[in-house]
């Protein structure tokens, strides 16, 4: 289906163009989102009679998605799911989720706007692209976490998926324990100084005994 664009749709073209579309993608989103219209004559008059009143209002709507990717460049939002040790949630987040999430911090957006190809399936941090004017495009940050204390370790760099990352290896509980040895002389462990101590409490007591 020939329609003839009223604004500018990404990978399609300009505002006043007639492109050419599948007929359910026209009749499914074009014509219904009043981002198109059929190409006829009749049409194609309407929208140069128009044509000023549509370029004010691209402006005025790019203005004001200009001003929320102002306020949301470099924002980063914690999002806490349930997850194993590997990092695999046992959801997803999904456009639905990201729209919930940025409407709790006050910003209004589409579900067609969050240009998330697939949903995230695992902990971490997530570059989602908001195209919130078909000229404005702005990138958020989502910190998928466990828990808010996890989400505090991710955005210091820290990689928390796998259980080593989260409860600590084998190698670092070796380490603290070579640390403790070092705390006592050579051939000398916290055992040996335990039973050396005993025996010394009691030739303490046998003492005070005899001098008794």
């Amino acid at each position: 289906m020939d329609v003839i664009l009223l604004e500018r749709i990404p990978k399609l073209g300009q505002m006043g163009q007639t492109v050419s579309v599948r007929n359910g993608y026209a009749r499914n989103f074009l014509l219904p989102q009043g981002k198109a219209l059929r190409a006829n004559e009749a049409n194609k008059t309407r929208f140069e009679s128009e044509r000023a009143t549509l370029e004010a209002r691209n402006l005025e709507r790019r203005t004001e998605a200009e001003a929320v990717a102002e306020k949301l460049n470099g924002k980063s939002f914690v999002v806490v799911r349930a997850a194993g040790e590997t990092g695999q949630l046992y959801g997803s987040v999904a456009n639905r989720d990201v729209v919930a999430v940025l409407a709790e911090e006050g910003f209004t957006v589409g579900r067609n706007q969050v240009e998330l190809n697939n949903p995230i399936k695992e902990i971490g941090l997530h570059s989602i692209p908001l195209l919130l004017h078909p000229e404005v495009e702005v990138s958020v940050e989502f910190n998928v976490a466990r828990s808010a204390d996890e989400a505090e370790r991710q955005a210091r760099g820290e990689d928390l998926s796998s259980a080593d990352a989260i409860y600590g290896s084998d190698e670092e509980e070796e380490e603290e324990e070579l640390d403790a040895d070092e705390l006592f002389d050579d051939g000398v462990s916290p055992d040996t100084l335990s039973e050396e101590e005993t025996a010394e409490g009691e030739d303490d007591t046998q003492t005070t005994s005899s001098d008794v």
